[in-house]
């Protein structure tokens, strides 16, 4: 179903692939396909031909208008008096000629129009515009793709069916779905145009149908093309070139000037021939290190003649669009591979085989965990026969035992990247990313991150806040059954994986501190002192309170907007996958210009992928069990932006029930969430009064060690 991918509203050629990710995989799942073009040549459908290949299996119909490609002497022979639908004939005629020598690939693609056509399942009519000083070229561009289950997608804009709009030109397109609301209304009336147009009822135009010799031209050359096919092995795909000058390699923009730990972890890097694992803290630059590491391996493979194949491995879909956007600043043009195989597939496999083909160039995939993990996207790893690169976005995700099993044994170069590459209670998975990976080449912490000024000063302010007694009663029964377990099992056995035995209770636990009643009134205090700030941002709880009977109480999310919008009447939205994410990005664009929206209350959407540099409060009301989520929530409050001269952290921190018969395993338990907040509040601006709030947790659980 058209409606199961996942398209942009609109593709632009400075950041889309328009034909990879908008042609190939709307036209896979489609069984109609409506055009109107202002200019057609017979390369055009060539240029997307898997996708129609998919259409064709579908049972698909095309219908066509297009204007005549007309010559100096064609528009020469009309003002001579020659009749004009001679003329028009005999121009398409020329585009079939065939005794023309074509590419292999063109003749492809004209073969596969030519069976459609032979099974009347293409049809192609000419627009002629009677203007006021004679005839004139029919330059609308509107298209409808349809599947078999009534959706559709339209879209619009300045593409044309030409090589040199897929290739050369500067184009975009505006799409609309039948399924959205907000976009029935323009698909019916492009819908609407399309039929008048096919109908002949447009005012001014003429429409002409296909001639007869035409048709009997395209039917011949598919022929020809299925003669060709029979007799080669394996025939050269039909793929765009996503970078032409540079046949697909990264390089450095001219405006980007790495830090010297940048320049530092690279090196280090390719001395260990291209194995290792670069620990920076969240805001530092990670991303562009590891482009600027591709640009640097590339060049090396370039002057040898060999290829790259590039995978970026991310846990969340906003990352890929923010690693596709940082590529294309370095000159690529990324295939994203994400949701179903049919929106990415074709196009992975054509790009690889164009690769093998000219054996030289690279290619870039940016892949999510989810998919990565397939089935699909296994299979077309296994199939890389060329030099291949995998960079691991947030790596420790990866050392997950259903996804360190995925990770390519044949891939040459490893590069991880990640703040905290040490798997909570998981030794097995740390261990085994490192064994894939290799060590770590550099460590970049929050301190030194500082003193280089990669990251801002920052104030923090640890707030203890006491668990109710009903709270307290649930905390200790989850505190003995996680005691009773680690006792009972070897500790590398131990996962922090939300599933297993462990993570599922360390989870409830977590819940209960995490919806603490204690940090509403406190939020509500440190609240009241920013009424007039801007950039703020909440980190709620997920879900609702955990209720001792079972149950769960109301959503923290929706009682922190009810305090902070209706209460307190700030300016205030939620930031969750509830919100469309058109209407996520409208909302950091609002939060971003410091005048409209004061406050974004989230629980996870603003963790790995968001970057809001100007954020300058952060109020952290919860975290995980895993002290990693508080390090990733911190990196993006301390990126640096234009006047932000330091930031504020007020981290809500549950002091537990002081029970003696659980002291051992507590103390295990609080060691790392007290170690990061007391790191945290060492290296701030207000050090003495941030260390002195935690002084009697860290004298009770015996810890001033940490």
């Amino acid at each position: 179903m058209l409606r199961t991918l996942t398209l942009e509203d609109s593709y632009r050629s400075d950041r889309s692939n328009v034909v990879g990710e908008f042609y190939v995989p709307c036209l896979s799942l489609a069984n109609r396909y409506d055009r109107a073009v202002g200019y057609f040549t017979s390369k055009s459908l060539a240029l997307v031909a898997r996708g129609l290949e998919g259409f064709e299996r579908n049972g698909g119909r095309i219908r066509l208008i297009a204007s005549p490609h007309l010559t100096d002497g064609d528009i020469d022979e009309m003002r001579a008096g020659y009749t004009y639908r001679e003329i028009i004939a005999k121009a398409v005629l020329r585009e079939l000629d065939p005794d023309t020598e074509r590419p292999s690939k063109e003749l492809a693609g004209l073969g596969l129009l030519g069976r459609l056509i032979a099974q009347e399942a293409m049809d192609v009519k000419i627009a002629i515009v009677h203007g006021r000083e004679g005839l004139a070229l029919y330059h609308e561009k509107i298209g409808l793709i349809s599947d078999k289950y009534g959706d559709t997608v339209a879209f619009t804009g300045s593409m044309n069916e030409t090589s040199s709009a897929f290739l050369d030109n500067f184009e975009s397109i505006q799409v609309f779905r039948s399924w959205n609301e907000n976009d029935k209304g323009r698909v019916d009336i492009l819908r609407s145009d399309f039929d008048e147009l096919w109908a002949g009822r447009t005012p001014r135009l003429e429409i002409l149908d296909f001639p007869a010799v035409a048709k009997e031209r395209f039917i011949a050359l598919g022929e020809r093309a299925g003669e060709l096919s029979n007799e080669t092995k394996d025939p050269e795909p039909l793929v765009v070139s996503t970078d032409l000058t540079t046949l697909g390699w990264a390089r450095l923009p001219h405006d980007v000037e790495l830090r010297d730990y940048q320049k530092t972890a690279i090196a280090k890097w390719l001395s260990a021939n291209g194995r290792g694992v670069l620990q920076m803290a969240t805001g530092t630059g990670k991303t562009i290190t590891a482009l600027a590491a591709l640009d640097q391996i590339g060049r090396q493979l370039h002057t040898r003649d060999l290829s790259l194949v590039t995978v970026v491995v991310v846990p969340l879909l906003d990352l890929v669009e923010q690693w596709s956007a940082e590529l294309r600043n370095f000159g690529v043009v990324p295939i994203k591979c994400r949701d179903l195989a049919a929106s990415w597939e074709p196009a992975a496999r054509n790009a690889l085989a164009a690769l093998r083909a000219r054996r030289k160039g690279s290619i870039t995939l940016v892949v999510t965990n989810a998919t990565f993990r397939a089935a699909a996207f296994q299979a077309l790893l296994s199939s890389i026969d060329l030099p291949l690169l995998v960079i691991a976005d947030e790596a420790h995700h990866l050392g997950a035992e259903h996804l360190r099993t995925a990770l390519p044994a044949h891939a040459q170069f490893r590069l991880a990247l990640s703040a905290t590459p040490e798997r909570w209670f998981d030794p097995a998975g740390t261990d085994a990313l490192k064994d894939y990976f290799g060590d770590i080449l550099t460590k970049l912490g929050l301190k030194e991150a500082i003193d280089l000024g990669a990251l801002t000063r920052y104030r923090y302010h640890p707030v203890l806040v006491p668990l109710g007694d009903d709270e307290a009663e649930q905390y200790t029964e989850l505190t003995v059954k996680i005691g009773a377990l680690m006792r009972s099992q070897e500790p590398d056995s131990v996962s922090e994986d939300d599933n297993s035995p462990l993570g599922m209770l360390l989870g409830m636990r977590s819940k209960v501190l995490g919806h603490a009643r204690a940090k509403m009134p406190a939020l509500r205090e440190a609240l009241e002192r920013h009424r007039d700030s801007f950039f703020q941002l909440i980190y709620c709880a997920e879900g609702g309170a955990p209720l001792i009977d079972g149950g769960t109480g109301p959503r923290q999310v929706e009682q922190v907007l009810e305090l902070a919008g209706k209460e307190l009447g700030l300016r205030a939205h939620t930031f969750t996958s509830r919100e469309h994410k058109r209407q996520r990005r409208d909302l950091l664009r609002s939060f971003a210009t410091g005048r409209d929206l004061q406050v974004l209350v989230s629980m996870r959407c603003l963790d790995e992928g968001v970057d809001l540099p100007d954020a300058r409060v952060a109020y952290m009301l919860a975290s995980s069990t895993n002290p990693r989520q508080f390090i990733q929530r911190r990196g993006r409050i301390l990126r640096r932006a234009p006047g932000k001269s330091f930031a504020e952290v007020i981290d809500f921190v549950v002091t537990p029930p002081q029970d003696p018969a659980l002291f051992e395993i507590e103390r295990r338990l609080f060691r790392r969430e007290l170690a990061r907040c007391v790191e945290f509040a060492g290296y701030a601006e207000n050090h003495g009064e941030a260390l002195a709030k935690l002084r009697e947790l860290r004298d009770y659980y015996q810890l001033l060690d940490v």
